[in-house]
């Protein structure tokens, strides 16, 4: 059983930049691949970003590529989102998730993940 915990979101300006952490209980953090995903109100979720086990991998959405940056500590148990230059369109509440995904590495897709946490809100005013 793996909990999270998500913090760092907020009101920002377009422009701006937001640190989201993802902080994990349990011993097992680094057997799992770390998602981050958003949904705006009347969207469906939406695959952010993805980090392998031992973080040699990362997988972006393309709308993302260049401003964010996840990467994850394992000796903190924790997983990093760093957003930059956001968009009004980046509003939404952003979730972490974790998965055993084994030999796959990462994956954008959603039913991947077996742990998820309750979502921080971060909202882009132009």
């Amino acid at each position: 059983q793996v909990q999270l915990v998500e913090s760092g979101g907020g009101s920002v300006q377009a422009g701006g930049s937001l640190r989201l952490s993802c902080a994990a209980s349990g011993r097992t953090f680094s057997s799992y691949a770390m998602g981050w995903f958003r949904q705006a109100p009347g969207k469906e979720r939406e695959f952010v970003a993805a980090i392998s086990r031992s973080a040699a991998g990362t997988y972006y959405l393309n709308s993302v590529k260049g401003r964010f940056t996840i990467s994850r500590d394992n000796a903190k148990n924790t997983v990093y989102l760093q957003m930059n230059s956001l968009k009004p369109e980046d509003t939404a509440v952003y979730y972490c998730a974790a998965g055993d995904l084994g030999g796959l590495g990462y994956s954008p897709h959603w039913d991947s993940y077996d742990y998820w946490g309750q979502g921080t809100q971060v909202t882009v005013s132009s």
